[in-house]
């Protein structure tokens, strides 16, 4: 019997989220720690969660999640697009609810490079006249 496995890659600001969903009973696993253990604000987590209570697909899936790069609330971010992801290609008829909901669309707000001439990518020094 073949063991069945979705996995996506998730992204967001400098965030990347590998994403597997595994047969379970709807663990959701984050760095080898459990999705308490990890985010402690409650509004991380639910945004990992968001796309689960959607499709109301959380219950009979394990999410195991590797993510690294960007804080917490970027890595949430990325787990949240890696699980949307993951999610299309265990049932492509989710593909509308989720795209409606705007888990699908990689979010393209970056920092800004800083620019030389200024202390950071928009403030300039101190201004006097004399």
């Amino acid at each position: 019997m073949a063991k069945v496995e979705y996995s996506a890659v998730g992204r967001r600001k400098e965030a990347i989220a590998r994403v597997r969903l595994v047969a379970g009973d709807g663990k959701i696993i984050v760095n080898k720690r459990d999705l308490d253990g990890y985010f402690g604000l409650e509004t991380h987590k639910m945004t990992v969660r968001q796309p689960l209570e959607l499709t109301k697909a959380g219950g009979e899936m394990d999410i195991l999640v590797s993510v690294h790069g960007g804080g917490l609330s970027g890595q949430a971010g990325a787990i949240r697009h890696g699980i949307s992801r993951a999610l299309i290609k265990a049932d492509p008829e989710l593909r509308d609810s989720l795209k409606k909901a705007g888990f699908l669309t990689r979010d393209p707000r970056m920092k800004e490079r800083k620019k030389y001439g200024l202390k950071a990518a928009r403030r300039a020094p101190q201004f006097s006249k004399r």
